[in-house]
């Protein structure tokens, strides 16, 4: 059973891994997964194991559960009292090196306004202290954060003490007040905005959860109710009127409207609904008024499970998570050790212990994992927000890799290349006209419930051809129909049936031929000569062939896999000039044929989601095509709600898109901190006289993690 529990107070990839580790290890708890990008953790737990157990453990690590809105409220007024003394305290601190002059008092007890000043400030960054030091937990940023700051506040604090009792060799210059307190603040300030760039990658499901209207319309006694939508229930009959919301998902009983159905499929045209047509929750009614019954309400509602979908593979993680993850885990502890080697270090050349305080403080501040620890999860965020607006449900974060890796794209045929519905592609007169073969053909077939015959049937419809009612009617198991109309014997169906009858047909063999070779299926209408021939066929999808050469066009092999006969499968494959076709494949046998292609690499499969969910399954990438409430419940990695093969290209490359984006990220996590520790640690120093200021060290520290959240939103604007 999985359960999402929002998470407070995380101020780095750390503390998510160490919440991460404590969950894991209670009994009960088979998984669990940490997503500081999200703030959140998803817990696969026994049933019977209660919710508050794990808030417990939670809390006990000094972090809070619930929603982030006073998170964020708490946030802002740490922030805000911290700059209301940093900005004095910075004043006091620097005013003299920049010929500020301050008040006789002030420049006398230097030591305690400085104090006193940044007393505020560490109170505002309490929590800094309070999980950094628990380190029976493992180390995390605020660990460094409370080293670095901690060792300035502790120095400058020793150091006022002497200058009261009047030491020598203490002196104002030995004050590093400003530098803990403004560390401080720029540190609560880079975590304010980067929370703030963080909500907005999320904001896909905000949106969604925000979608649902507050109210519904229901019928009650032949009268209409306003009632809360968490009060309407399975069975009700509710109206919806035009320009409102739908409730919730049901199905029309009276009357008829167009629906704008693009927050669920990303289409901007609206949808065409009559009585019978089934209607999702929160797609907005434009045009009529019609009364519906509520099939589905609460957490059982599209609009649900899609949030459950997007917001579970938000916080799931791509194999490449797991090695920013490692990296992460012990940059901390090396950071640590590297920042106290570098201060003994200078401090053993001969250079004075405020130097090397400022070498220790620089480097435990810039070197910050927030950065790699973001790389991943804020691109997976924005992806799979972006890919639900357009119709693309990614189930896992795993699946945008594997489908970036992957090197062969693999259609099922029936019901996903083709409509898997029977069409009467063509109709060859003979010794009667075509209208007359069409309205024969389907006064033969009226009584039949074979797929073919309702492709007949549907043929004379649309045409528009009256049919009559046939006597004698008789189904000639695997060859056709007979019947008697107007005091004459008909038949329908294969050579064989005209075999048997001993009907001539020869001068019509190679048209059949020619028909059969374009993979259709040929029915001959007799009497006692032939009248006509009907050709049925399951017609290739629109824009199917615009797929596979954008399949081709990324560098993809396409395979087609059918249970069809071979001259059908190859006369489909040849029309869509696919790589490869297997033919007369059991569904059964799908997912063997699946593990054959991936002996050569990654596959992705494309099915319908029902019959082919094996193959689904055993693809690294299952790609469940389809549209309906059910969709949420399909068995690929993939659904693609809209019923759009063209969106298996633009799945195909969001994944190329968020892979490139994760790769931008951590390049530059990476990379700034490669540049930024040597810095901090003073390399420059011998050849330039130059030394990192630890303010701007911080500084830097929150522009970090700040850019990769940017860099992450930058995918909402890539088109697909």
């Amino acid at each position: 059973m999985d359960r999402v529990i929002r998470i407070k107070g995380m101020h780095c990839v750390s503390c998510a891994g160490t919440i991460e580790k404590a969950l894991t290890a209670h009994r009960g708890v088979q998984k669990a997964a940490v997503n500081f990008a999200t703030s959140s953790a998803t817990i696969t737990a026994d049933k019977l194991l209660p919710v508050e157990d794990l808030h417990k453990i939670v809390t006990s690590l000094g972090y809070g559960v619930g929603g982030h809105d006073s998170e964020d409220r708490g946030l802002k007024r740490r922030l805000t009292l911290s700059i209301v003394f940093a900005i004095p305290l910075l004043i006091v601190a620097m005013g003299p090196h920049l010929g500020l002059g301050l008040p006789y008092w002030v420049g006398q007890n230097l030591a305690l306004v400085q104090l006193l000043l940044t007393l505020p400030i560490i109170y505002a960054g309490r929590s800094f202290y309070k999980t950094g030091f628990k380190l029976k937990n493992g180390a995390s940023m605020d660990t460094l954060v409370a080293l670095g700051t901690g060792a300035a506040f502790v120095y400058s604090l020793a150091a006022s003490i002497g200058i009261w009792l009047g030491m020598p060799g203490y002196g104002f210059s030995d004050l590093y007040y400003e530098t803990a307190g403004v560390l401080i603040t720029f540190i609560l300030l880079g975590r304010y905005l980067e929370a703030g760039a963080r909500r907005k990658t999320g904001g896909a499901i905000e949106k969604m959860m925000n979608l649902a209207p507050p109210i519904a319309i229901v019928i009650k006694n032949k009268k209409q109710v306003e009632v809360p939508l968490s009060e309407v229930v399975q069975g009700d009959t509710l109206i919806v009127k035009p320009g409102q919301k739908v409730p919730v998902d049901g199905v029309i009983l009276e009357g008829q409207s167009s629906i704008d159905e693009s927050m669920v499929t990303g289409e901007s045209m609206p949808k065409d609904k009559l009585k019978g047509d089934k209607v999702i929750g929160a797609t907005l009614n434009k045009e009529g008024s019609f009364t519906m019954k509520a099939t589905a309400v609460g957490k059982h509602t599209m609009l649900a499970h899609i949030i459950e979908m997007v917001e579970q593979a938000q916080n799931s993680k791509p194999p490449i998570q797991n090695h920013a993850d490692r990296v992460a885990k012990i940059f901390v502890p090396v950071i640590v050790g590297m920042a106290f080697a570098a201060a003994i270090i200078w401090y053993g050349f001969g250079q004075p212990f405020s130097f090397a305080l400022t070498i220790l403080i620089s480097v435990l501040i810039i070197a910050c994992p927030c950065a790699i620890g973001l790389a991943v999860p804020t691109a997976i965020v924005v992806a799979t927000g972006k890919g639900a607006q357009n119709g693309i449900l990614v189930k896992s974060a795993a699946a945008f890799q594997n489908m970036y890796q992957v090197q062969t794209v693999v259609f099922d045929k029936t019901g996903t290349l083709t409509t898997g519905k029977p069409e009467v592609t063509d109709v060859v007169a003979g010794a009667v006209k075509e209208a007359e073969v069409i309205r024969i053909a389907a006064s033969l077939e009226n009584q039949s419930e074979h797929p073919l015959a309702k492709a007949v049937v549907e043929k004379a419809r649309r045409s528009k051809i009256k049919t009559s009612t046939p006597k004698e009617f008789r189904a000639v198991v695997g060859k056709g129909v007979q019947a008697t109309m107007q005091g004459k014997q008909y038949v329908l169906g294969s050579l064989r049936m005209l075999k048997a009858r001993k009907i001539p047909y020869e001068e019509y063999k190679d048209k059949i031929a020619a028909l059969e070779d374009k993979g259709k299926t040929v029915m001959v209408l007799a009497h006692n000569k032939v009248l006509g021939l009907i050709a049925v066929a399951d017609t290739v999808r629109f824009r199917a062939s615009e797929v596979i050469d954008g399949l081709k066009e990324e560098g993809k092999k396409v395979v087609m896999i059918t249970g069809d006969n071979e001259r059908t499968g190859r006369a489909i494959g040849a029309q869509l000039m696919i790589d490869h076709v297997v033919t007369e494949v059991m569904p059964q046998e799908k997912a063997n044929a699946i593990k054959e292609l991936q002996k050569k690499g990654k596959v992705a499969m494309v099915g319908d989601g029902v019959n082919d969910a094996p193959a689904l399954t055993q693809a690294d990438v299952g790609i469940a095509v389809g549209s309906g409430t059910d969709i949420a419940r399909e068995s690929g990695d993939i659904v693609l709600v809209r019923d759009d093969l063209r969106d298996v290209v633009r799945v195909m490359r969001l994944s190329t898109h968020t892979m490139h984006k994760i790769g931008e990220n951590l390049l530059w996590a990476m990379g700034y901190n490669v540049l930024a520790i040597p810095l901090a640690a003073g390399v420059l120093y011998p050849f330039t006289g130059w030394l990192l200021n630890p303010m701007i060290a911080g500084a830097a520290m929150a522009l970090s993690s700040i850019s990769v959240v940017t860099s992450s939103l930058l995918l909402k604007r890539v088109k697909i």
